[in-house]
């Protein structure tokens, strides 16, 4: 016997429907990207201007916080492999309170920008603010669903099922679109506060 033959098969975690919805999203941001990016080589200064009222310190809060939001989603996928569902249950909450942590600074933040008088139709540059944060923003709230699947397969009646791949799987594709939500907000971060 093969030393390869001794290593577990190798599988891509979640559901295959999971990952083409993430190939689908990913395709739609970076069209949404790409609009961004044209706009921006059109009108440079009005750009910068409004650039440089965000501020950075909030964007960075933010990302900090959606990370360690993945990063506890992470853990829970790994507790729920090795059939820990109490640990995997607090990681899970864990997740949803940064998430939470992140909506709330996120609605602070567009209300501050608001009565500087940064509104949607302010200018092209709060324009693509307004619309590529309030897409993320609704998908995180997707994600609060996403979670609130993950907390069911782990306690209450589904747990009567624990430890079947398909309880583990539905938990893995979850914590795939969760992880797809930072990820975006990743993409999002950089072109809006940091790209000059």
């Amino acid at each position: 016997m093969t030393a390869d033959a001794n290593k577990p098969p190798r599988f891509v975690p979640g559901q295959p429907d999971m990952w083409a919805f993430v190939l689908f999203e990913t395709l739609v941001f970076a069209a949404y990207f790409s609009f961004y990016l044209f706009y921006r080589t059109q009108s440079p200064e009005l750009f910068l201007r409004a650039q440089a009222q965000l501020d950075l310190r909030i964007g960075v809060f933010n990302t900090l916080v959606l990370l360690l939001s993945s990063w506890s989603m992470a853990r829970c996928v790994q507790s729920a492999r090795a059939h820990a569902h109490r640990a995997a249950l607090s990681d899970a909450f864990l997740a949803a309170f940064f998430g939470l942590l992140f909506l709330v600074a996120k609605v602070l933040e567009w209300a501050k920008q608001i009565r500087m008088g940064n509104s949607f139709a302010a200018n092209d540059f709060f324009t693509y603010y307004f619309f590529l944060t309030g897409i993320h923003f609704v998908h995180l709230l997707i994600g609060f669903v996403v979670i609130g699947v993950v907390v069911y397969q782990l306690w209450g009646p589904a747990r009567t099922c624990q430890g079947s791949r398909g309880s583990q799987q539905l938990v893995e594709t979850c914590a795939t679109y969760w992880h797809t939500v930072d990820f975006l907000w990743v993409l999002i971060f950089a072109l809006l506060y940091v790209v000059r």
